[in-house]
């Protein structure tokens, strides 16, 4: 399953064509050059004697590198073609690619080549919301040789640079080449596309040598995929689905100006190429038996822009973590506020939770002592900044009212918080999932404060101030006649009692009282919930259900890894291995990549899942879903200097190893065989 797209990435910039590897932008599509949140190149079409080329096959088997095989003619019937086009494209500070032409035939041929440039320089905010640019365009030929398209508004200023090996005729639109390619020959140039601008991109100089820059990479993937747990297994799609998650997580690594080279994980292509607190912190959770270094790199750059002021426009309080930074042009101008925005209010609690689990896996109490000071603000900033009403609750109201966002929760779209009737809430809102994200912030700091920071007094009130948010969250949410929590209170104190997959964050958080978290767990596996495929952000009969509605009725497979590790933390193994089972056969069907979302279909109705038609690919946190439930399948627990193996598999998967599993306690091997009968259990479900 495939959007049809052909995306290649490195760190800071990627590209988006279509199968021939042409691009052809429109303002609203989100194919092109990108880098730092600007398109560098929005058109670049390849014709031969003025035909465009017909596809063969397309070989994207590197995250950042893509090879197009390509003929004349791009009809339906295919005739022998006397010729064939190969484009080989590696992505870095824009890209190189190589181009041959291939003469099939016994006499020679005489060709036009031309490729079609342009550059629209559009902010990525441009291309989602469809605005016009504001500053002024430029076109240079350089001594006959090169091709500068560049951009301009007051300070800010970017540039694309087009230039090629083979002699070209350059004018402002393109580059033509007049070839003659001998009887079973074949002709070949070097274009290089180079994005130029100043700021956070790499250091303009020379270009390194393409093939070198390749092998680089190569050896980077390959360190990478070493360094990580092996899996061995009798089920061969879990091996791909994991390897396909491993390349992913490599691609999407982002290193930030203020990182020093080390990377934490971007949220996902095409829109969401940069750092989010809330994305990167699941993400970081999520590889955590893994790749730990990311979330050292994620705590180290997000407390380095934590909140420091008040500040409306970019919603920023004193200890807040940032939800979203970004580098185009209408953040220079103050036309969005993501320099950085801190519209959500998860991240600041759960830059808690990941600094103790990253301190559990790894024994760093370095980073923790380092990070105490931002530790300390987030928990400060639960009870000082997020309690809007003054009843102990976290609760959001934005304060930008023109481009803040509403929804400041991970279901951060406009109609993604209802009553059961369809109604929406007023604000404030406090969302079930942030109270148990505050909850078990606040544990997790106590264990912090009384084992590495020595002082017990913090301890005892964080301790004391969570028991009595878990007692208070237990009377004023449970929803009574349907024995579940209420995915919010309004502003007035109402339980907004639509019911939803947000009950699994709470079993992960650990704030359900065990007396309730039976029936809690019977609605996640339940007909109304559970697809047969995953859980649905919003159960099936509520007022605004709707399966392919962005979070009311999709299934979003990161949000299923955390239902599955709640599950299991109560003790649910069977309930968690079904949750499992979905998602992994889901992965199977595209191809080992699970999508940011895909449809709520009932899996009886559908046999396969159905694609989210915008959904980001790959993305981050989805890429990081296959490590989670691995860890959730085994039963993976670190315990001291020791690490719990508890296995609870789908009898589907058979013999499962995870072996050189890092952490404190050095490296260590799990294994587990699939004993349950997750059939059984589907056919079971209420």
């Amino acid at each position: 399953m495939s959007d049809g797209l052909v995306k290649i990435l490195d760190g800071n910039t990627f590209v988006v064509s279509d199968a021939n590897g042409d691009i052809e932008a429109s303002l609203t599509d989100p194919t092109g050059l990108f880098s730092f949140d600007t398109r560098f190149l929005s058109k670049w079409v390849l014709t031969v004697d003025g035909q465009r080329l017909g596809s063969l096959s397309v070989d994207d088997l590197q995250y950042y590198e893509a090879r197009f095989f390509l003929v004349p003619g791009t009809g339906t019937v295919y005739i022998d073609a006397k010729l064939s086009v190969i484009r080989r494209r590696s992505v870095g500070d824009g890209f190189h690619e190589e181009l041959t032409i291939l003469n099939h035939s016994d006499k020679p041929v005489s060709l036009t080549v031309r490729i079609d440039a342009g550059c629209d320089f559009a902010d990525l905010f441009e291309v989602k919301d469809a605005l016009q640019k504001k500053g002024t365009y430029s076109t240079k030929v350089q001594r006959g040789k090169q091709l500068v398209l560049g951009y301009e508004r007051d300070s800010f200023k970017r540039a694309t640079e087009i230039s090629a090996t083979a002699p070209a005729r350059f004018d402002g639109d393109g580059l033509t080449f007049k070839i003659r390619v001998a009887p079973h020959g074949e002709w070949a140039t070097d274009l290089e596309v180079v994005t130029v601008q100043p700021g956070p991109s790499r250091v303009q100089g020379p270009r390194r040598d393409p093939r070198r820059r390749n092998m680089a990479l190569q050896r980077d993937l390959a360190r990478w995929i070493e360094e990580a747990p092996r899996v061995e297994c009798d089920w061969d799609s879990l091996k791909a689905t994991y390897r396909r998650s491993l390349v992913d997580l490599a691609a999407l690594r982002f290193s930030p100006p203020i990182a020093g080279g080390h990377s934490l994980p971007a949220a996902g292509l095409p829109w969401f190429m940069t750092m989010f607190g809330r994305d990167s912190i699941f993400t970081s959770l999520q590889a955590l038996p893994f790749t730990p270094d990311l979330a050292a790199t994620t705590l180290s750059a997000l407390g380095s822009w934590q909140g420091s002021r008040i500040d409306d426009f970019r919603d920023e309080d004193p200890g807040r973590i940032l939800h979203e930074m970004r580098y185009g042009e209408m953040t220079a101008f103050e036309e969005r506020p993501h320099s950085p925005y801190y519209g959500s209010v998860d991240a600041t609690p759960l830059y808690v939770v990941l600094l103790d689990e990253y301190e559990r896996w790894t024994g760093d109490r370095k980073l923790v002592r380092d990070l105490e000071v931002e530790a300390r603000a987030a928990l400060k900033w639960i009870d000082e900044y997020a309690d809007l009403q003054g009843t102990g609750y976290i609760w959001y109201r934005r304060r930008n009212e023109e481009t803040g966002l509403e929804n400041q929760c991970w279901k951060d779209s406009w109609d993604s918080i209802s009553f059961r009737d369809g109604r929406l809430p007023g604000f404030p809102r406090a969302t079930c999932e942030l109270q148990g994200y505050a909850y078990d912030a606040k544990v997790r700091g106590a264990r912090l404060a009384r084992e590495i920071w020595k002082d017990p007094a913090l301890a005892d009130r964080l301790e004391r101030d969570a028991a009595n948010l878990k007692r208070r969250f237990n009377r004023d949410f449970w929803v009574e006649d349907g024995e579940y929590f209420a995915l919010a209170l309004d502003e007035d104190g109402n339980r907004v009692d639509a019911l939803a997959s947000n009950n699994g964050h709470l079993l992960w958080s650990g704030i359900v009282d065990k007396a309730k978290a039976k029936a809690v767990a019977q609605h996640l596996v339940g007909r109304r919930l559970f697809s047969g495929w995953g859980v649905r952000t919003l159960a099936e009969g509520e007022g605004r259900y709707n399966p392919i509605g962005y979070h009311v009725g999709t299934v979003w497979p990161f949000d299923n890894s955390f239902v599955a590790w709640g599950l299991r933390r109560y003790g649910f193994k069977e309930e968690a291995a079904l949750i499992a089972a979905g998602i992994l056969d889901a992965a199977e069907f595209f191809e080992g990549r699970l999508p940011e979302a895909f449809g709520g279909y009932e899996r009886e109705q559908t046999k396969y899942p159905v694609q989210y038609p915008t959904a980001c690919s790959p993305q981050a946190w989805s890429t990081g879903t296959p490590l989670l439930l691995l860890r959730t399948m085994l039963g993976l627990e670190p315990f001291g200097e020791h690490l719990v193996v508890d296995p609870a598999l789908p009898s589907s998967i058979g013999q499962l190893e995870l072996l050189d599993i890092p952490g404190r306690w050095g490296r260590i091997d799990a294994f587990g065989r699939g004993r349950v009968d997750v059939r059984r259990k589907s056919g079971s479900r209420r």
